[in-house]
C-alpha cells in the first residue's frame, strides 16, 4: 500500500521542504532589519508579528510535514538503509531542524526585545540553511556513496 502512495509522498515532501527551507533562509533576514529597529517601536513590532507568523504559521508546520513524508518515504522504501548517502542527509537534515530549534529561540529572545547575538552573525546565520540544503540535495540527487 505505501508502494503505491511513494509518488504522493514524495510530491508532499518536496512541497513541504520548498515551503520549510524558503522560510528558513527569510527569518535570519527578518532578524537581521529587526537588529536595525529600535526596540519597541513600531517598526520593531511589526518584525515580531512577520517572524511569528512565518515560523508559526509556515516554518514549523512544513518542517513537520517534511518529517512525517520522510518517514513514510522510508518505510515505502527501506533500500535507502543500505545506502551511505542516505546517513550524510540524514545527519543534514537533523542539524538543519537544529538550527530551525535555534532559530525559534532566537525569535522568543527578539519577541522579548532582546536581541541575540550580532547583525553580523545573523547575516551568516542566513547562508546556513542553504549550505545544509546544498549538502542534502548532492547526497539525493548525486548518490556520491
Amino acid at each position: 500500500m505505501l508502494a503505491i502512495l511513494y509518488p504522493w509522498f514524495k510530491v508532499i515532501h518536496l512541497l513541504a521542504v520548498i515551503a520549510w527551507m524558503a522560510g528558513m533562509m527569510y527569518l535570519p533576514r527578518l532578524f537581521i532589519y529587526h537588529f536595525g529597529a529600535e526596540v519597541g517601536s513600531d517598526k520593531a513590532q511589526t518584525f515580531k508579528i512577520m517572524e511569528r507568523r512565518l515560523a508559526k504559521g509556515i516554518m514549523t508546520p512544513a518542517m513537520i510535514v517534511t518529517w512525517v513524508m520522510a518517514i513514510l518515504l522510508m518505510m515505502a522504501n527501506p533500500t535507502v538503509f543500505s545506502s551511505g548517502w542516505f546517513y550524510v542527509k540524514l545527519v543534514s537534515v537533523i542539524a538543519m531542524t537544529g538550527v530551525h530549534g535555534f532559530y525559534g529561540a532566537s525569535l522568543k529572545k527578539f519577541a522579548d526585545d532582546t536581541y541575540p547575538k550580532t547583525e553580523k552573525f545573523w547575516r551568516f546565520m542566513n547562508e546556513v540553511p542553504f549550505i545544509i540544503l546544498a549538502i542534502i540535495l548532492i547526497m539525493v540527487l548525486v548518490k556520491p556513496f
